[in-house]
């Protein structure tokens, strides 16, 4: 009995172990894809190139993805230019017909070197962004609230036009002792486009609230006119019916920001902060430019909204051969405003609103606060209204609008 148990036994084995009987055999197990990428150099330069290796096996094809793209072969070399800084992933995923797919990943970080302009007195004079292009660097501190910040700027330059990229923290520390700023500063990061050859337009464009004015060589914005005005319903007005903020767009009689008493809280460098935290100029930043003008005079500091340069406060006089700072055109008004209303500050003309002053051709400069000089149409800062710039001679870029 035992016998015939074995025998029935081996022969239920045999039918399991041949598939029922049916004759089919298993199709071949599946493969897998083991793949090779390496790089000869894991850390450079942005704008230098490094060389990737790889091989694969039991591969068909393969496809490059991250910090490059395209089809590749199955195994292979390439050399690819770092254009980003930070980390850069490069990532090879290789398949074939009957195989699991497999994929490697080399990180290579982009290094950018910089130039460290913290406190820097500039010389340039140039008119073309392009002759300022490279990585620059600050590190600089908010005195009142005791914290340090990275500044940066990069400008690039394409055949009609620069970019200018920056996180808008000055080259200079802020926020001093005699500053009072209701905000406090922050990066913000922003990408400007400043024309390499600017024309005059067929006339002048306002500066309003809805555009940065210019950018600065620091990164810095400039936003000269206020959001100030004589508004005596606004709850926040003082005695006088004045108000720093809460004014309608169509509000006249705007508050001058470094004439009215408070200077809105501005620093040492006539700047503040606005809500969302952007540092921003509304006169002489008093940096990147001095009192011991060479050459023709100060240097370029920035440019404004239509891609003309802004110019330190220095011209070389021709007449009398010495430098001197370039005269405002505007004069102050003399009188009175009238009687006071709701919608009139009254008193005698004083300087603390834009409508106190008026172009008579006084100085040196222009209406929009600039002029032609050494060939070159650019703004000046000024000692008085309007400081900086009060209109554009030539197109705004769009990449200025706030």
């Amino acid at each position: 009995m035992k016998n015939r148990i074995l025998i029935f036994s081996s022969s239920l084995f045999l039918l399991v172990s041949c598939g029922g009987g049916g004759g089919n055999s298993d199709p071949d197990p599946i493969s897998s894809i083991s793949v090779s990428l390496s790089v000869n150099n894991p850390e450079v330069e942005v704008g230098q190139s490094i060389t990737l290796n790889w091989t694969s096996s039991n591969a068909d094809s393969c496809i490059a993805s991250g910090s490059w793209s395209g089809e590749k072969s199955i195994s292979g070399n390439e050399q690819v230019t770092i254009i980003n800084s930070g980390i850069n992933s490069f990532i090879l995923t290789c398949s074939g017909a009957s195989a699991i797919s497999g994929s490697a990943t080399v990180d290579v970080v982009g290094v950018t070197t910089r130039i460290d302009i913290t406190n820097n007195i500039f010389s340039n004079r140039s008119s073309d962004c392009a002759d300022y292009v490279e990585n620059y660097a600050s590190n600089v501190r908010d005195l009142t609230r005791v914290i340090d910040f990275e500044g940066y700027v990069d400008i690039e330059a394409f055949d009609s036009y620069c970019n200018l990229l920056s996180d808008n923290i000055p080259n200079h520390d802020f926020n001093d002792s005699s500053a009072n700023f209701r905000t406090d500063a922050a990066e913000k990061d922003r990408v400007f486009v400043i024309s390499r050859s600017p024309q005059q337009a067929s006339q002048n464009t306002p500066i309003s609230g809805q555009t940065w004015d210019a950018v600065m060589l620091n990164g810095v914005v400039a936003d000269v006119k206020s959001g100030g005005c004589y508004y005596p319903s606004e709850p926040r007005a003082d005695a006088d019916g004045n108000t720093e903020a809460g004014c309608p767009q169509s509000a006249q009689w705007r508050l001058v920001p470094l004439e009215y008493s408070t200077k809105f809280g501005a620093d040492i460098h006539n700047a503040h902060v606005q809500p969302d935290g952007t540092y921003h100029y509304h006169g002489n930043p008093n940096a990147m430019f001095d009192d011991n003008p060479s050459g023709a005079g100060s240097p370029v500091i920035g440019f404004a909204a239509d891609g003309f340069p802004i110019y330190g406060s220095y011209i070389l006089d021709s007449t009398t051969g010495t430098y001197r700072k370039a005269l405002s055109g505007y004069t102050l008004k003399e009188g009175i405003r009238g009687t006071q209303t709701d919608s009139n500050p009254g008193g005698e003309y004083s300087g603390i609103y834009e409508e106190d002053w008026e172009w008579t051709d006084a100085g040196d400069l222009d209406e929009c606060n600039g002029m032609t000089y050494e060939n070159q149409y650019g703004y000046y800062v000024t000692d008085s209204y309007p400081f900086i710039i009060n209109c554009f001679k030539g197109n705004v870029d769009s990449s200025f609008r706030k």
